[in-house]
């Protein structure tokens, strides 16, 4: 799956170049030579460690399905970390943030010394045992679960959301009926503001008009005079005459506009003013006050009509509910019959690694989205939480196999870190043959310092450290059988120890 990996100025490491072509890949080397910083490298990119290199890059040569990240998908998809003042990371060119890298690469590797074991949890049991029934429309039985939980999940939250509601009704009917009262008091009327002000202008500046208006008396006690001169002067007076008469229209209009503001009651007009002005503050605008009322009022139907829609909501909850429990039911019948075989067959590997059985024990719960069923995991002379950090990586080891070969479809990277440190010969040799077998799905990639694991792997790989500089090779043949017999002898390679080593690698 990882098909080249490229590191540039991290740490001891001024420069790695790594290329991959098969599934099992070993590092070994001499302890501090700088295994596990090359491995925090690698994590890094994929965004579960912080970055420390200048530049770090891996070719990944299988489809991860970028689209629902809005990542442009690419063959192959190439995965980018640059740190120098601040850190960026890419895929396929497009920048993109280190939570989002961790998810995508959450879904193809799985980093075994994370004390977080997915392979344990309840729910990821409870898909590979659905795996397993061999039940007659089994799969539709599970598809109609899962649409028939989505749906009663929705009414569920809308029937919460009612019962809310319901609890400050009557607060929330008295706010809207306030509200549609107090813009039903004021009436407004689209439009009536501005003509309000434009009638206030008007009001403001009624006297200067009337003083206007009163002066213009003497210019028509003149018209006569006008026109007589212009008949004299045998010019043409029928334009003056059409103006004399317009501008009479005009003041005549005017006058009665006047006559009409003293009817006016400005108190009313300057209330009113006020009025509008103050839903205008409160709202925005004369309009927006009226849609709110509108929207005030579709409230208060709904207030009203409230328990009619609840018993509704009830009744549709109801029956969801029976229909789930019912698949439930004939899921918890066939996921129990077909638990003994789950048991079995986790516990066929954790024997491979020396490891006792674990229980499968199967409680009931309340409804949720994998039926009512809860798997819980227990080893038998031991708590769980009490074991080690390498015997808790073992037992994940024998989960992760068995589930494996259950379902057959899984794929991803494996990333181990001395998962086989601190054991006895033979159960270094167990955990690596179940490694091996995992390899046909998995590309692995594990550290070791025991011979049993590195002699299994396709690719072996020396990590060394000379100075202060670390560097990374492949093995040939017979560095291989070289370096298997350093692990087994110490620095001092003697040829009991090399040939222990080639009948390993044999």
């Amino acid at each position: 799956m990882i098909e080249r990996f490229y590191l540039k100025n991290h740490f001891s490491f001024e420069e790695v170049s790594l290329e991959f072509d098969k599934s099992f890949i070993v590092f070994t080397g001499p302890s501090g030579a700088g295994k596990s910083i090359l491995f925090d490298a690698i994590l890094a990119l994929f965004g579960f460690k912080e970055p420390h290199a200048a530049l770090s890059e891996a070719v990944i040569d299988t489809p991860l399905y970028l689209d629902k990240f809005l990542i442009e998908e690419d063959e192959p998809n190439i995965f980018k970390c640059i740190k120098d003042q601040k850190t960026r990371y890419f895929i396929n060119n497009q920048a993109i943030s280190k939570k989002i890298v961790k998810e995508i690469s959450k879904g193809f590797i799985k980093y075994l010394s994370l004390k977080e074991a997915k392979e344990l949890e309840s729910e990821n049991l409870l898909y590979h045992l659905d795996k397993l029934s061999t039940l007659k429309d089994y799969e539709k039985i599970l598809q109609k679960f899962n649409k028939l939980y989505k749906e009663y999940k929705k009414v569920s939250q809308k029937l919460l959301s009612i019962e809310e509601e319901e609890k400050k009704i009557q607060e929330l009917k008295e706010f809207a009926s306030y509200e549609i009262k107090k813009i039903e008091e004021v009436s407004p009327k689209i439009g009536e503001y501005e003509e309000l002000m434009e009638l206030k202008k008007t009001l403001a500046k009624k006297e200067k008009i009337e003083e206007a208006i009163s002066k213009t008396d003497l210019f028509f006690e003149a018209e006569s005079f006008v026109s007589e001169a212009l008949i004299l002067l045998d010019r043409e007076s029928s334009f003056f005459d059409e103006t004399m008469n317009e501008l009479r229209a005009i003041f005549e209009e005017e006058r009665d506009k006047l006559h009409e503001l003293e009817e006016m009651d400005i108190e009313h007009i300057l209330d009113r003013i006020e009025k509008l002005s103050s839903l205008k503050r409160r709202y925005g605008s004369i309009e927006e006050a009226l849609e709110h009322k509108h929207k005030r009022e579709k409230e208060l139907a709904h207030y009203e009509n409230i328990e009619f829609e609840k018993k509704s909501i009830e009744e549709e909850k109801k029956k969801l509910h029976q229909e789930i429990k019912d698949l439930a039911d004939k899921m918890h019948r066939e996921r129990k019959k077909r638990l003994p075989f789950l048991k079995e067959k986790i516990n066929h590997y954790l024997k491979m690694l020396y490891l006792d059985d674990i229980d499968l024990l199967m409680e009931k719960r309340e409804l949720y989205e994998y039926g009512y069923d809860e798997i819980k995991v227990e080893l038998k002379r031991v708590d769980l939480k009490k074991i080690s950090t390498g015997e808790y990586n073992r037992v994940r080891l024998a989960f992760l196999s068995a589930l494996n070969e259950i379902s057959g479809d899984e794929r991803g990277v494996l990333i181990l870190d001395e998962v086989d440190s601190n054991l006895s010969g033979k159960e270094s040799m167990s955990v690596a043959t179940v490694l091996k077998h995992l390899s046909k799905n998995y590309q692995i990639f594990a550290i070791s310092h025991q011979p049993q694991l590195s002699s299994q792997a396709d690719m072996h790989f020396l990590v060394k450290k000379e100075g202060d500089k670390s560097s990374v090779k492949i093995l040939s043949k017979d560095e291989r059988i070289n370096e298997v017999a350093r692990m087994i002898s110490g620095e001092e390679i003697n040829k009991k120890a090399l040939d222990f080593a080639k009948s390993m690698l044999k």
